[in-house]
């Protein structure tokens, strides 16, 4: 047993090691299931196997070295924002995380090991299932009395741009970002993760639609605006050329759009307390606005219209498409930060917690400005998928009939 006491020295100097750097200490678990691992080995695979986990237990140090670097310049910056300070480079981690370069295990020591942890694994609970469209119907008809009126693809495209350029914004802007978030080819019920087309795939996250909005951003965009889509369906409700089944469906979606609404504000105006909400049945029902014919349009472009807002407040009087997406994708005041001068030629871990970074493929890798030109090249290429294409197509038949003046 005398490798079992080496192995556990070197494996308390590491600990004293994280222990002294103040970052988190990982479940004693992992050290135990490899000494019992250890135990059914010869000598030649221990010493494989011990070399390979002592590296890796090194690396997983240096890397929590290095988010933890990232964090703090992160909470700096916030502190110098507030205070109107100007950011430069040095307020930023110029390196990419570190990449381990140890030993690897042999392929049959490989599949042993994770053979040995799948069996020693105890039961757990399968994952919460994401909630899909179904869901959000379910949730709309059940707590708001709400069954969303669904129209036809290009009949809510033309009601979309319409939107979008009356809040002025343009064809490039609206096209190209439903482009890069939908693939070119999304559907007004499109859910993140399901394809649009196919109908095959499953949920990866709860975005909606062409703009693909999160269920906190539904709640959030209904908490803030919902009263001027209250007056306007009222407003619609009225107007002399609805037929009588028309009038009465905007009444009744009136009525519920007004619960919704009060749902909304029953919390605090605030993110944290809205994305809360989003995942209660309450929120699920909110959702499904996106897929309304009347509702959805306005909602979805009312956020892209934020974006543009928070771009303006910041000096930036004109965005491009891909500037736009940015901002939808790191969040408004993260991706405005990223643009400035400071922040382009700086790697993309300054901006993006470490799950998010490591999960997203077009962001791993890259300084700002190279993600700033993957975002443009995807969208040049999506740009000329059918729905896209549709999408401009509808943009251009309404500049003509404002330009006759019809």
């Amino acid at each position: 047993m005398r490798w079992a006491l080496e192995r556990l020295s070197r494996l308390m100097i590491v600990i004293a090691a994280v222990l002294a750097s103040g970052l988190p200490l990982k479940p004693a678990r992992a050290a135990s299931d490899q000494a019992a691992f250890m135990e059914t080995l010869d000598a030649g695979q221990r010493r494989q196997f011990e070399a390979y986990t002592s590296a890796r237990t090194f690396h997983e140090f240096e890397l929590d070295k290095f988010w933890r670097e990232c964090s703090d310049l992160r909470a700096l910056r916030k502190r110098k924002k507030a205070a109107n300070e100007e950011l430069t480079r040095n307020d930023y981690v110029r390196s990419f995380p570190p990449e381990y370069k140890g030993p690897q295990l042999s392929t049959e020591l490989a599949k042993a090991w994770a053979a040995f942890q799948a069996k020693d694994e105890t039961a757990k609970e399968p994952p919460r299932p994401l909630p899909t469209v179904a869901d959000f119907l379910a949730a709309a008809k059940e707590h708001y009395a709400f069954e969303p009126e669904r129209i036809p693809e290009r009949e809510f495209k033309l009601r979309y741009a319409r939107e979008a350029l009356s809040l002025g914004l343009t064809k490039e802007q609206v096209v190209r970002v439903y482009a890069l978030e939908t693939g070119g080819q999304g559907t007004a019920d499109m859910q993140a993760g399901i394809n649009p087309i196919t109908r095959k795939g499953a949920a990866i996250s709860s975005a909606l639609g062409y703009a693909q909005l999160l269920h906190a951003n539904s709640v959030n965009e209904i908490a803030k605006h919902g009263p001027i889509f209250v007056e306007r369906l009222r407003r619609l409700s009225i107007q002399p050329g609805p037929d009588r089944g028309r009038r009465t469906a905007l009444a009744k979606k009136l009525t519920s759009l007004r619960a919704m609404v009060r749902a909304a504000k029953s919390v605090p105006l605030a993110w944290e307390k809205h994305q809360d909400f989003a995942k209660t049945p309450r929120g699920y029902g909110i959702h499904a606005l996106n897929l309304d014919g009347d509702i959805g349009p306005w909602l979805q472009v009312i956020k892209l219209q934020g974006i543009m807002q928070e771009a303006q407040k910041a000096g930036r009087t004109t965005l491009k498409p891909v500037e736009m997406e940015l901002m939808n994708l790191a969040g408004p005041g993260t991706g405005l930060e990223m643009m400035l001068p400071a922040g382009l030629g700086v790697p993309t871990v300054n901006f993006f917690a470490r799950g998010g970074y490591e999960r997203n493929t077009i962001v791993r890798g890259k300084t700002s400005a190279e993600l700033l030109a993957a975002l443009d090249s995807r969208m040049d290429d999506n740009e000329k998928k059918p729905g896209a294409v549709e999408f401009a197509a509808v943009f251009d038949e309404l500049k003509a009939k404002q330009a006759a003046g019809r």
